[in-house]
């Protein structure tokens, strides 16, 4: 049975769950970093790109090893949005077969296979209503002033 995912210490300390007494002393260090869009991305993609890369650095979530994770997303949302693009111009979601019968159209399953995709990686992100929750804002610390109760 799996237990829950390890989460890394920048996510852990932006949650505000991190205690020293657990930090992974041997987690490797990742500088924070807008890395660029492989140039394979559709158009679409390349728009969420330029979209959600700037949050999810600002957030410290992003650097030039998460490159293909977020590839992945925004690919997986250009499809999905050129799917439902041509959804909406076909104005079906139903197609017939030659012996009559009613089938679901692949542009369906093409657009609802890339939102499922998509949540994968939203989750892994923090880009869902339920695993943004966990996440709060970076608190800066507040130097104490070791002379005050003197002064």
């Amino acid at each position: 049975m799996a237990g829950r995912k390890k989460l890394p210490t920048n996510l852990k300390i932006i949650k505000g769950t991190f205690r020293k007494g657990r930090e992974n002393s041997d987690e490797p260090h990742i500088d924070p970093n807008i890395p660029s869009p492989p140039e394979h991305l559709s158009r679409d993609a390349l728009m969420e790109w330029g979209r959600i890369a700037p949050q999810l650095y600002q957030l410290g979530l992003l650097s030039d090893i998460y490159r293909a994770a977020l590839a992945g997303y925004c690919q997986a949302y250009g499809r999905w949005a050129r799917a439902e693009r041509e959804l909406n111009e076909l104005d079906r979601l139903v197609d017939t077969t030659p012996n009559g019968m009613q089938q679901q159209h692949a542009l369906v399953g093409i657009a609802n296979k890339a939102l499922d995709v998509m949540h994968k990686y939203m989750t892994e992100f923090g880009l869902t209503p339920s695993s943004i929750s966990k996440v709060s804002p970076k608190k800066e610390e507040k130097k104490q002033d070791r002379w005050a109760e003197f002064k």
